[in-house]
């Protein structure tokens, strides 16, 4: 067996987070981590777990520390969401330590959590996706369109280019992100981001005339003109929020509008296992989880579909008379 490690969780942490920004350590599925991912475990890092923990030997930290630190934040008012991210850098490097030989014990484990109750995003009706996309400025319609009718990230949104749309094969390739804080293309969330979205045939008007309006026909898709850059979103926010306030509509975000996306196709019947290839979630047992509430299964359509199967089944053939 191995020595414990001599090293503090600061040390391990400076490490973990060097490793991690060059690629030699990697996410469980081996991705590299995302910088945005990185930025948001350097913070939970340098603002909660280090000013508590990272003076203690890493092979000293125990459970009950950790378990102290999360009652703490709790007892401080910071919500359920905040303090499980503020223990993913901690489950991080303590999964690779363990894996190394460097500690026995993994402290993170069968840590007592809060609970995550965040309410449901805001999903619009069809009827009220065309009433917010016909009062828009005509240069942002395809734009929103294409978060409502094809549920991209705002990141793929920003990204994505003229050489991703196919229109004769009505479909778009997501293959890339846009990172804003450091201006930059990276890759998709995971490997399942990687992906192909059909465009509808509504989509498909909206991306038809924003392509003859702009006369572009390569490049960032909604990409400004005065740089050549993806679109401010902070910017086609305010625009799309006056148009909808002057015309008396409630707003909707792009993380909304996505979400809309996901109900639209599960009312039009598409099944869960498609539905989570083209939003791009690792598995179908997240797409249940976040959308489970929307499919048909409650009693009543239950028993429905039961019935009709039943009676479909049941039936009497009629005979011909001859």
């Amino acid at each position: 067996m191995r020595a414990p490690s001599a090293g503090t969780l600061q040390d391990a942490a400076e490490a973990w987070i060097l490793g991690a920004r060059e690629g030699t350590i990697r996410t469980r599925s081996g991705d590299r981590y995302k910088p945005s991912a990185l930025r948001g475990y350097e913070a939970s890092l340098r603002n909660r777990i280090l000013p508590e923990l990272g003076a203690a030997r890493l092979s000293d930290v125990r459970r009950t520390d950790v378990q102290d630190l999360v009652d703490r934040l709790l007892a401080e008012g910071f919500d359920a969401s905040t303090i499980r991210n503020t223990v993913m850098p901690l489950r991080a490097i303590f999964r690779r330590s363990v894996a190394r030989g460097d500690v026995a014990v993994n402290p993170t484990a069968g840590l007592e959590l809060p609970a995550v109750r965040g309410k449901r995003d805001r999903i619009v009706s069809p009827a009220q996706a065309a009433e917010l996309l016909a009062v828009l400025p005509d240069e942002d319609r395809a734009l929103w369109a294409s978060a409502l009718y094809a549920g991209l990230r705002r990141g793929e949104l920003m990204a994505l280019s003229w050489r991703d749309v196919d229109l004769p094969a009505g479909v778009i390739r997501v293959e890339r992100s846009w990172d804003a804080k450091n201006r930059v293309i990276v890759s998709p969330k995971s490997r399942a981001g990687y992906r192909k979205v059909p465009i509808a045939g509504v989509l498909r008007d909206f991306l038809i005339e924003h392509k003859l309006r702009s006369g572009r026909s390569g490049g960032f898709v909604f990409g400004r003109v005065s740089d050549g850059l993806p679109f401010d979103a902070s910017a086609l926010a305010a625009r799309a929020y006056a148009a909808w306030s002057e015309a008396g509509l409630e707003p909707i975000t792009l993380h909304e509008a996505r979400h809309t996306f996901a109900s639209l196709m599960i009312a039009a019947g598409v099944n869960a296992k498609a539905l989570a290839a083209y939003m791009g979630h690792a598995s179908v047992t997240i797409t249940y989880d976040r959308y489970g509430h929307l499919m048909p299964g409650n009693e009543h359509e239950s028993a429905d579909l039961l019935d009709a199967y039943l009676a479909r089944a049941t039936a009497t053939p009629a005979i011909g008379v001859g």
